[in-house]
């Protein structure tokens, strides 16, 4: 392998997904100067976690997602985490419309679409919590507009695939909000690459594998190998994300910062059950989220989804997990192995022993025969045939494992940013949310590694000129909140507001 020279750079981002895509423009808007450096180990941008078959796609807003309201042991509904997502969500939107209204990024309709968020639940210990659970979201003018009913006729007429078929006796619920949007984050990744790309001082290379990164004299040289030749080079920088999906945990550790030890990773694969007649295809509109089975971990929610992927309307259900060993679709079979290390052994031993339900459900999700993939899609959709469907590969989840002084290591299902004291570099670990809140979690993330330029004058003006809302809480100011909505919403061509 030839050693071509170092390439000297401010800012490199691994990984062409949409959370480097969103970091590098969030950057670029705050310093036009800035040079960066964005390097992708695959061929093309949001090939991965990012790609629209492979990503949940939602739009994650909390509106139907029943995880992210747990019940509590008393019985009441925890709303704090919906709130926070929900709230960010709406900060994604006024990014987005920012970019879309200056014309750095291409039209809305292009990545995000409006399309009703549903909840539906069968059962009367489910009925009773979905309708305390929108009782509970009452309190908030987030979600100001929800829709409830446990009359199978007025659910009927908002998605007749789930009803039609079903036990006429058999308790049902479901809440409806208007306001929900489908979003391809691999459209959107790309628009946001293209408008970087066209900017002074970007470089966006694909095909360049990071083999190893090391600190020298206050700088990160990163080693970098080209997939065609094997040739490699250096690219030397002052700060380092890596947004690298399931590749992100390996270079975390291969940095050997004091604030890595600890964290693993437990990988997860996925499956979707794809639509193949347009009739069917037509008459649903919506994205239809149930509550995990019992026993079952909150990544097992199932979802029947109308999505828009390569300017096609699709209807997806799944996903169904499995057991895997790799960290990326296109990863080696090695790479748990190879993750695994001193630093957090302990954590991986703890968290998996008490995560031994969480295996034996994948592993099960594995063995699911065609016919059982079926039946789980009648549950949601009764009249389903086999010959309407087809079996389609979803992307890998890497779910953060950290070490916790109690109990050794937990298993977290979400997001993290760990990052290194200097705020020399970061990393983005985990899964859902994180494409919706994108915006959010990188705005933290440059609160953390630019300290000093971030409470600059220019700085606080341009994220509140990006960013209305930067600095309040939506959740807290209802007529801040409807202003947004309306700005975004005309601006994304999505929901007719005042």
């Amino acid at each position: 392998m030839a050693n071509k020279s170092t390439v000297e750079t401010d800012v490199i981002l691994i990984g062409a997904g949409i959370m480097s895509a969103t970091l590098g423009m969030l950057l670029k808007q705050l310093n036009p100067a800035l040079r960066i450096e964005i390097v992708e180990r695959l061929d093309s941008a949001a090939a991965e976690s990012s790609d629209a078959w492979n990503n949940a796609g939602t739009g994650h807003s909390a509106f139907c997602e029943l995880n992210y309201t747990p019940q509590k042991e008393n019985g009441s509904i925890d709303i704090s985490k919906a709130i926070k997502i929900a709230d960010s969500f709406e900060v994604s939107k006024q990014f987005w419309a920012f970019l879309v209204d200056n014309q750095i990024i291409k039209l809305p309709d292009l990545f995000i679409k409006p399309i009703p968020h549903m909840s539906f639940v069968w059962g009367e210990k489910n009925v009773s919590y979905l309708r305390k659970r929108y009782e509970a979201l009452q309190s908030c003018h987030l979600f100001e507009g929800m829709k409830y009913s446990e009359d199978a006729n007025v659910i009927s007429q908002w998605v007749p695939l789930v009803i039609e078929g079903r036990k006429p006796d058999e308790p049902i619920a479901a809440t409806k909000m208007d306001l929900g949007t489908d979003v391809n984050f691999g459209t959107l990744t790309k628009n946001l690459l293209e408008g970087l790309g066209a900017m002074e001082n970007v470089n966006i290379k694909f095909k360049q594998s990071v083999t190893g990164l090391k600190k020298k004299n206050n700088k990160w040289n990163v080693r970098v190998v080209n997939e065609e030749n094997n040739n490699y080079h250096t690219i030397s920088a002052s700060f380092v994300f890596i947004g690298a999906g399931g590749g992100s945990l390996p270079l975390l550790l291969k940095s050997k910062i004091p604030e890595s030890k600890g964290f693993g990773g437990f990988p997860v694969s996925g499956q979707w059950l794809r639509c193949t007649n347009p009739a069917i295809i037509k008459q649903h509109a919506a994205k239809v989220y149930g509550a995990a089975a019992v026993g079952s971990p909150p990544m097992s929610v199932p979802h029947l989804d109308t999505r828009w992927i390569k300017g096609k309307r699709e209807l997806l259900f799944g996903p169904y997990a499995g057991f895997t060993t790799k960290f990326l679709k296109s990863g080696s079979w090695l790479d748990l192995i190879k993750s695994i290390k001193f630093s957090n052994i302990k954590a991986m031993i703890f968290a998996g022993a008490r995560n031994l339900p969480l295996t034996k459900y994948l592993i099960d999700q594995v063995r699911l025969t065609p016919d059982a993939r079926l039946d789980a899609l009648r549950e949601y959709y009764p009249n389903a045939r086999k010959e309407d469907w087809e079996l389609a590969v979803a992307g890998y989840r890497v779910q953060v494992i950290k070490k916790d002084e109690e109990e050794g290591g937990v298993l977290e299902f979400g997001t993290e940013v760990v990052s290194a004291a200097d705020g020399s570099i970061a990393a983005l670990l985990g899964a859902s949310p994180g494409a919706s809140t994108a915006v959010s979690i990188m705005i933290d993330l440059v609160h953390k590694c630019f300290s000093n330029q971030v409470n600059s004058i220019e700085w606080q003006k341009k994220l509140k000129e990006m960013i209305p809302s930067y600095g309040k809480s939506l959740s807290k100011d209802p007529a801040l909140a409807q202003q947004v909505r309306a700005h975004t919403s005309k601006v994304l061509r999505l929901h007719k507001l005042p």
